[in-house]
This record gives C-alpha cells, structure tokens and sequence, in this order.
C-alpha cells in the first residue's frame, strides 16, 4: 500500500509513523485530487509527497506539532511547509486540466476558481475538514526558516517541465505552459484572414497593388545610372578619395592618357660600332631608322587628327598637355622621336664622308637616353634631347622591354600623349572625349605588316565595358527567358493530358513572374525619387536575386495548394486562406530575414556594396508584399477557373464538367518516398556529415589564400583591343604609374627651417621630403619607389642663381628675359654677390618664384596664394616601379602611405601620397575586414529576426546560422579553387549568397519546427518531403538555367563573378539545404514544440486534416 501511494519513496527497513487503516484512511481522502492530478506526473509526485511526509515520515518530529489530543488520538496537528516546496508543487499543479469539464484541476480541488487560487490557500483548503475529506484540522504553518524548534518539511520537488526518476516523462503542453516552448503567433491568424479577404476581393487587392507599383516604378524618369568608376568603387569619406579631392581642387585632374606601345615582329637585331671607338652596341629592329620612320609617320598621323564636337573642330593641339604655353604651345609627347624633335629630317641628320659615318642617330640616342635634359649633345651632330614641348623624354617612359639601363636593347617603342582633364568643364572634356574618339577609330583601322600596335585612350575601358553591357544584353535577356519559361511550366500540376490546357499555371506563373519585375521597378523608381543613383551591378544583379527570392517563395504557396485538401464546409477564400496562414509566416521569416541583412549591408563604405544593399532589402520586401496580396488574389482566381475546368490564357473556353482527383506531383513524391528515406537513413547520414565537415574543414584552411583585387583584364570583353594594351603593358613598361608627394597648404617657404625639411640639396635636412623619396628609391623592391622625384624647389635655386643664364628680366620693365635673348637691358635676376649666391629667403623667395612657374614643367606643381604673396599645396612626383597585378598596385599604395606618414612625422607637416589608381585600391586595404563585418552583421540580422519569427526558438535560429555561415565559408573555398578573388563584385555576390541562403534553409527549419511527427528524423523527413521539393523546383531548377547561360558571355567579369559565383551559391545552398540541413536536424534539431501540435491537433480536431497529419 505504501508503495502503490507513495512512489519512488524508500525509507529502507526503518518503521514508517503508519498502519494500514491510516494509509487506507489517506487513500480514501485523495481520491478527488487523484482523479485530477495524476495526468501530471510531476504534480501527482509533489502532491503525495505532501501527504505520505504528512502520514508516515519516520521524520514526522521534525515538522509536525500535535496541538490536540483526546483518548490517545491526534485530533489537530501544526504542518510546518518550507515555502519553496509549497510555491514548486502548486507551480507543478496549476495548469493541469480537468477533460472532463474542460476546466483547470485547481478550480475543483482548491474550493474557488483557479485564477484565485495560490500556493498557500490551496493547501489550506485540502487541510480544511470542511472540505469533507480532511479527518480532522490540520493547520498548515508555512516558512523556509526553522520556527520553534521545528524545520519545515521542504523535500525535493519536480517541476512540471521535469521527467521522475521512475522514468515517467514530463508533464503535457496541455497541463504545463512550459513545457510547450514559445508559443505560436498570431501572424497565422491574421495572414489566414488576409489571404481570405484577398481571394474574395481580388479587384480591390489587385487595382490597389497595380496603383501602388505604378506610382512607385514612377520614379524611373528620375533615374541615374552611375559608370564612374570612382563612385562606384570608393567612399567619398574614405582617406584616398578625400586626398584625390584634395589634388583635384589644388592642381587640377589628372591628366587623360592617349598611349601606343608599338612592337615590331621583325626579330633581327644589328650591331652598331662607334667610329671614335668603343665597345659595340646591339640595337633591337624596334630601332632601326626605317622602323622609326613609320612610327614617326604614324605619330604624326595622330597629331593631325581633327575630331568633331557639337560643329567644332578639335585638334591634338586644343586638348594637349603644353606646359611651357603661351611661350611653346607644342603638345607634350612623350616619345623617343622626340630626341629628334619628332621630325624626319633630324632623324636623318648625320656627320660623315664618303667613307665613314661620324655621327648619326645612333650615336644621338645613345646620348639622349643618359642625358634627356641636355640642349645640346656632345657629338658632331650637336642636336638637342629636349622634346618639343620643352621637356626632357626619359628613356624609362618611352621605351620598353629592355634590360637594366642597356636602352638600346629595348624590343617596344611607347608614345604617350598626356591630355588635359577637366573637373567641371563638360564642353573641353566632350572635346577630349571626341578626339579620343578619332584617335581610336583610326588606330582601328591602322595596318602596317612591320608594326604591331597596342593602344589605349582614357575612354577606352569606359567604352569597352559599355560595348561589353550591351552584348551581354542579349545573355541576359536569353538568360532570363529560360527561368520565365521554366516558371512559367514549372508551376502546373498536370494530371493528365486531356487536362494540360486546364492544370496548367502559364498565366499564373507569368503575373508571378511581373510581381517579380514590378518589385524591382517600385525599388529602383523609390530610390530614385531621393535622387539615389543605380549602378551596372544593381541592375544586373537585383533582378537575379529577387527572382531567385521571389520564385521559391511563389513555388510554395502553389505547390501547397496543390497538395491540399479541402476541408468540408470550407469555402475557396478559407482553403486559401489557411494555407497563406500556413506557409506567409515562412515567407516572412525569409524575406524579412533578407531584407534586414541588406538593409544593414547598407552600411558598407563601398558605394557599390551600399547601393546594392539598399535596393535589395527594399526590392525583396517589396515583393514579398505583393506576393501575400496581389498574388494570392491571382491565385484564387485562377483556382476558380480550374475549377470550373476553363483553358488557361483562354480562359473562356471550358472543358466539359468532371473533377480529377488530386495527386502528388512527380518531384514530391520523390523526394518524399525516395530522397528523403535515403539521405536520411541510419547509415546515410554520418557519411553526410562527413563530407560536409571536411569540405568546411577545407575551405577553412583555404579562406586566407584567396586573392585579393580585381584584375582589370578581367573587365574587358575577350575580343578588346584593350586586352593587348594590357598585355603589353606588364610586358614591355618598365615604370608604374606617376606618384606626387602633395605638400599640404601651410609649410612657410619663405623660411630656411621650411626649405630644409622638403628639399634635397646642399644644406637640407637628411630626412627632408626629397631625401626620404630618394632614400626609398635606392630600394625600389621593397617601397615601389622608382626614381628620385622631380623637386621645384630644388630646380628654383638652380634657376635663381647669378650663375645660372635661365633667370634674367629686363631691367627697363621688369618682364621676363629668354635665355636665347641678346640684350644689354637683360640682367641677372640676382646679383654676382656672396647673398646672391645664397637661397632666395623672406621677400627674395617669392620675387622671381611666379616668373619660374611660369616657364618651366611646374606650373600645376605649386599652388599659389593669390597675389603670388606665398606658396600653398604643392607636389613633388616620382614613379612607382612597374605594377602588374593587384597585389602589385595594392602594396604599392601601402608603401606610398608609409612614406607618406614618416615624411609627415619627421617634418612636423601633413605630407601624403596620391597617385590616380589608389581610389580603385584602397579598398583592399580593408576588404578582408569590410566583408567579415558585412557578413556577420548579415547574419545577425538573420538571426534576431529567425528567433522571433520562428517564436523565439532560439536553437531553430542557431540552425538556420550555422548552415547558412557554412555556405559563405566554403563559397571562399570554390573562390579559392575557381581563382576568384575578393573585391566589391565578389562582397556583394555574397551578400546576395547570404540572402538567398535563407531561402535555402528558413523554409525547412520552420517546417521541420511545426511539424508533429514523432521524433527528428520523421519530421526532417516532413519537412524535406514538403518543403524540399518547393525549394528545389523553385530557386535550384529556376536559377540553373539561367546560369548556364551566363557561361556563353564574352564578358569576363561575367563568366568569372556572375557565373561562376552564381553556379557556386545554388549549388552550395541547394546541398547544404536539402542535403546537409535536414541530417543535422535529425540530430540536434528542436525539440517538438508542443504549443504547436496542441494548435494543429485543436485546429484539425474532427476533419479529414487530423487524418492527414499523422499520415
């Protein structure tokens, strides 16, 4: 008897402060409570350990107090209760049901309703005697703290949530709130009533939708697409692009570039022998006077080209760059036909007999290239180096592929035509463009067997990746026809082939297909009403994404309505209804997840990444919203005309009456009898785990090994004439691009201490400006630096000297005195006098500093306060070494920057580096940062907003991050393997990746959250039976299509970071999320969350669906 009433209580051989009668006695009173409380075994437990401590403890001393006693009987006792205990067992006990009256136990049991019943007068009231089974008071004293003498009776309780020691398990959803986890929300319920209202009022919904998307998409006449590369691949806060401003607004853009680098496939090389002695000198056939007789023809050619804008002739001598103008208007040319001053006659120039040749163009290049400055040579010839413009040609800019400083080896010639740039000036720079225009069409169309020509203009790339946009049109509009179609097929359900007309879903799936559209057309005219700019990767890529988005999400609400069964006495509004209640909650959790993860990818520094994000996250939200409401509203009327068996498209013409009997369609059925069964076997699932693991394992190891930077190459179609400029570019070109140490506004020129620490001659400081760049130049491996920079300040002392014939004035005027000038009233600006000899200080600087700027190569150098009262920014420019890869050109601006901030420290002044490509690579300084932190914000998002739409199960969202983490990981891992780099294209493909990724996933976790099978591996077999086959046939079978197509672009970048990446991300998402996922819920997914089988059970009670649910 002890043991039938008091379980799990074992006071081992010691006697028991009871008999027989009492136990019958104490059996006879709890028959009520019995009857109500042992459907919880925790409460039932708590309970009978009140009263067994109560009846038979051997303890009984310790707690109770009998107050009465008549003729050897207990007839009153004092229970002394710990508190703890009272508030454990009432907690156990309070939401157990009574079935019979569909009312709480405690209502019953406690002599009031249960909502006024508490822990304390619960049991005052089974110790009441008036209760009728109580044999006499009992009073109850309760507190955890012992009370004269006696310590309360505070046992060991269980709580409702808890299994007994016996094995029995925890208590049911129904008879413990805790035990049911979260609790479901109430967006079934108000999605059922709104995909209801929208099936019964489809022309309300749909006219509303239709004027909405209308008004939204207005805003594409305001429409802005941004191609300049600059503000698409850098921040206008950033450091290189505040600095780039800062040059711009000071000296002016960066001048355009016009470039040749010409080869010759003539391979014989000649020996040319000195006649006042000497070793002999090989030349290269690149050099042969023939050869440079039809280079010079050619180069001549371009400068007499004559370009047309808006009814204006351009020449080369409108645009160029002439520094020494108006006093030489010549164009500078950076050519070695300009040693001979870019003529066919001093080409020809020699010294010599009948016998021998004394001098001739041999013998002067060879002067020329050690000494391009010199007016003068030193052989018989006596002609000059300087070019035509007034400057020196150095051997290193114009010519190519020859080895150390042996010049005369050099197998490339390179003629650069340095142009003018315009800030603001949009009719110069259309004259720029327009020339350029020309200059191109005619290099086109050069033919010359002995030469062989790659050329490049400022425009060129720009011009090529437009020609490379619209070719790939065509890609994309094939691309996006084969997903249409697939759509538009995909989603009937045929049944049989009288029937094709009638199943079928074209219509249904071409609206879904314009829901898609317009959601991207209401996003970019939304941004566009703010005067927010579209970029090329917006346009190209948003569409992909929000399909991809958009066609799983309409794959599901079809296809569960064409799985469903219709309730009796339920109507089609309902049925739909329902199932939008049903299956919205998912959509919302994946959409919603999406568009908060690029809303804060939004806070990128890239523009192109910003923008990206922006007009995803409202694209995909927007979408969403017409998908519950306009679409649903189409798909009530198209249930309707399938049910009263009319055509599709030609909706009035009908079949004669008779229904089919619904059945499942070929790709749930094998997913729910064949793929599901077996990923999901015994011996299936670790083999999956372990691929997948090592194949994480893997890319783990590979992430750091991925290349940053983006090959320009790559950005031109593979028929570009621009591809063999860059071919030839790292090939022959012996020096990188030019690099300026800009000066910042605000060093005292004036002053010794100023001169000291820029410049590098006598007398300067030792880490001068000067002194460092020549420094880094000695090792030029290790900090890019090439050669010494060219110093104005340096080659102003040398002008200003008494010694010096360059710096004269005639004394009657003031004006400037040419050198080549003879006459009396010309004077020295300075006098033959120990303080002339000096630097110019204080006033002197300044005096003749204008009349230097004027004439010399530095006039865009130095920057000066108006009235030439001092001297602002200034630069001083050297080269980098060559640069040939992204690697190159990004360690490059990291060296520059390093010198920079020590020059800037050492001298107290702010110094920095600007050279025109550091705005496209600074932003690999960060990438690795920028991404980690876009992808985890991302993920964040996803998961905060997984938890509380998934009702709070906070290990469903942990789930849903980790397989969606270990997609991005191992898209690092195919990056490395398919040699795809990091850089901006690459970030906002995995962003993209993450967003689609919740697709891939959401929708399974929360179907395999809700369903009511009976352990894990039935319901990730549900739920991928489900759910699986949606997903499958909506992103992974719609996006492969179009995919493959992306691999026939002639556009590099297209074939690489579109479809390469875009192969990668469906068919990681679509194994991680249909193979990998359900195994690893099958494991540790979610427990069962009884709220939600206590719904479906209550919601399907007495129909066909209680039927259906454990089928």
């Amino acid at each position: 008897m002890s043991h039938e009433l008091c379980p799990g209580y074992d006071y081992d051989n010691r006697s028991l402060c009871c008999d027989i009668n009492q136990l019958n006695t104490l059996k006879g009173s709890l028959q009520l409570p019995l009857q109500f409380l042992s459907r919880c075994p925790a409460c039932f437990f708590n309970l009978m350990n009140l009263f067994c401590e109560l009846t038979c403890s051997p303890h009984q001393s310790q707690f109770m107090n009998a107050t009465k006693i008549e003729e050897g009987n207990v007839v009153e006792v004092q229970y002394y209760i710990g508190q703890t205990f009272t508030n454990s067992m009432y907690n156990a006990c309070k939401d157990v049901q009574a079935p019979s009256s569909n009312v709480k136990a405690l209502s019953l049991l406690c002599g009031k309703d249960a909502k006024d019943c508490n822990a304390t007068n619960w049991i005052q009231y089974m110790f009441d005697i008036n209760n009728g089974q109580t044999p006499f008071p009992i009073l109850p004293i309760f507190t955890d703290a012992p009370v004269s003498g006696y310590t309360p009776m505070n046992n060991k309780t269980f709580a409702c949530t808890e299994g007994l020691d016996d094995g029995s398990g925890p208590c049911s959803c129904q008879d413990c709130t805790n035990a049911c986890g979260p609790r479901p929300n109430s967006l079934r319920t108000l999605f059922t009533s709104w995909g209801s209202f929208c099936v019964r009022y489809p022309s309300v919904v749909i006219l509303g939708t239709l004027i909405l998307v209308v008004a939204s998409s207005g805003g594409l006449i305001y429409m802005r697409i941004t191609t300049d590369p600059v503000e698409l691949w850098s921040s206008p806060s950033s450091q290189a692009r505040q600095e780039k401003d800062y040059f711009d607004s000071h000296f002016g853009p960066f001048f355009r570039t016009v470039q040749l680098i010409i080869t010759t496939p003539i391979e014989d090389t000649f020996i040319y022998s000195p006649y006042f002695g000497g070793s002999d000198v090989p030349f290269g056939a690149i050099l042969r006077k023939d050869i440079l007789h039809q280079v010079l023809d050619l180069q001549l050619q371009i400068e007499d080209i004559v370009a047309t804008y808006e009814g204006q002739d351009v020449t080369l001598m409108d645009i160029c760059l002439a520094p020494l103008a108006p006093y030489n208007n010549n164009c500078t040319i950076l050519s070695v036909l300009n040693y001979f001053q870019n003529s066919h006659d001093v080409l020809d120039h020699l010294k010599g007999d009948d016998f021998y040749v004394y001098a001739d163009f041999h013998s002067h290049f060879l002067y020329c290239v050690s000494a391009p400055a010199s007016l003068n040579d030193t052989t018989l010839l006596h002609d000059p180096c300087l070019g035509t413009y007034g400057g020196p040609i150095f051997p290193w800019l114009a010519l190519g592929g020859y080895d150390e400083t042996n010049y005369n080896n050099a197998t490339a010639l390179v003629i650069t035509f340095p142009l003018n740039n315009y800030l603001n000036d949009t009719v110069r720079l259309g004259k720029a463009r327009a020339w350029e225009k020309e200059f191109i069409d005619l290099m086109k169309n050069f033919k010359n067997p002995n030469l062989t020509i790659a050329f490049s203009a400022e425009r060129s790339i720009e011009d090529e990746i437009n020609r490379e946009s619209n070719s790939d049109i065509r890609t994309i509009v094939v691309s996006y026809a084969i997903m249409f179609i697939y759509i538009s097929l995909a989603l009937g359900h045929i049944h049989s082939i009288s029937r094709v007309m009638v199943d079928s879903k074209i219509s249904l799936g071409i609206s879904g297909i314009l829901i898609v559209l317009s959601s991207v057309s209401s996003s970019l005219g939304l941004f566009s009403y703010f005067g927010i700019p579209l970029t090329l990767i917006v346009i190209e890529v948003i569409p992909f994404l929000v399909l991809a988005v958009g066609v799983d999400n309409l794959f599901i609400i079809v296809q569960t309505y064409q799985r469903d069964e219709r309730m009796p006495h339920e109507e089609l509004h309902q049925q739909i209804g329902r199932i939008l209640g049903d299956v919205a909650p998912s959509m919302l959790l994946s959409s919603f997840s999406e568009t908060v993860a690029f809303f804060l990818g939004a806070l990128s520094n890239m523009p192109a990444v910003r923008t990206f994000s922006m007009f995803a996250g409202l694209a995909v939200f927007i979408d969403f919203l017409l998908q519950i409401s306009c679409f649903v509203s189409l798909l009530g009327l198209d249930a309707r005309r399938q049910e009263a068996n009319r055509l599709d498209i030609f909706c009035c013409a009908k079949l004669p009456e008779g229904q089919q009997a619904k059945t499942d369609s070929y790709l749930f059925r094998f997913f729910k009898k064949i793929f599901a069964q077996f990923i999901l076997k015994e011996w299936v699932r670790p083999i999956i785990v372990a691929v997948f693991v090592g194949m994480l394992s893997f890319s783990i190891a590979v992430v750091n090994k991925v290349e940053l930077g983006l090959d320009q190459k790559l950005s031109m179609p593979d028929d570009s004439y621009v591809m063999d400029y860059f071919k030839n570019l790292s090939m022959y070109l012996h020096t990188g691009a030019p690099v300026y140490f800009v000066v910042e506004d605000g060093l005292n020129y004036s002053s010794r201490e100023g001169q000291n620490a820029v410049c590098g001659g006598v007398g300067c400081r030792n880490d001068s400006l000067v002194q460092q760049v020549y420094s880094a130049s000695l090792i030029s491996n290790y900090t890019t630096i090439a050669f010494t920079p060219s110093s104005w300040l340096d080659d102003y002392f040398d002008w200003v000297k008494p010694q010096s014939t360059c710096c004269r004035f005639y004394n009657s005027s003031g004006d400037f005195c040419n050198a080549s000038v003879v006459n009396p009233s010309c004077v020295h600006c300075r006098p033959m006098t120990p303080d002339g000899k000096q630097r110019p200080e204080g006033e002197d600087f300044m005096q003749f500093l204008p009349m230097f700027l004027g004439h010399a190569a530095y006039a865009s150098a130095v920057d000066l306060y108006p009235d030439h009262t001092g001297v602002g920014a200034n630069y001083f420019m050297t080269y980098h070494t060559i640069l040939k890869e992204s690697p190159d050109y990004i360690e490059a601006l990291k060296m520059a920057r390093i010198l920079a901030a020590n020059i800037s420290q050492a001298i107290d002044h702010k110094v920095f580096a600007y050279s025109v490509f550091y705005v496209f690579y600074e932003q690999y300084l960060t990438i690795a940062y920028d991404t980690a932190l876009s992808l985890s914000v991302s993920l964040a998002s996803i998961f905060v907003v997984s938890t509380v739409l998934l009702g709070f199960e906070l290990w469903s969202a942990v789930i849903v991050c980790i397989t969606i983490a270990m997609i991005l990981v191992n898209m690092f891992g195919v990056m490395w393997l398919w040699g795809i780099s990091l850089n901006a294209i690459s970030l906002v493909n995995l962003v993209m990746c993450c967003g689609i990724s919740v697709e891939f996933c959401s929708h399974i976790v929360r179907a395999f959250s809700i369903s009511v099978k009976k352990n894990r591996v039935e319901r990730a077999e549900e739920a991928l039976a489900h759910m699986g086959s949606s997903v499958f046939s909506g992103i992974t079978l719609t996006k492969f299509g179009g995919i493959l197509i992306l691999a026939l672009s002639k556009s590099q970048i297209f074939q690489v970071f579109y479809f390469r990446m875009y192969l990668a991300i469906v068919l990681l998402g679509a194994t991680h999320g249909l193979i990998f996922l359900p195994v690893l819920l099958s494991y540790i997914g979610p427990s069962v969350n009884k709220a939600k089988v206590l719904a479906a059970n209550s919601r399907y009670a007495g129909t066909e669906r209680e039927r259906l649910l454990n089928y």
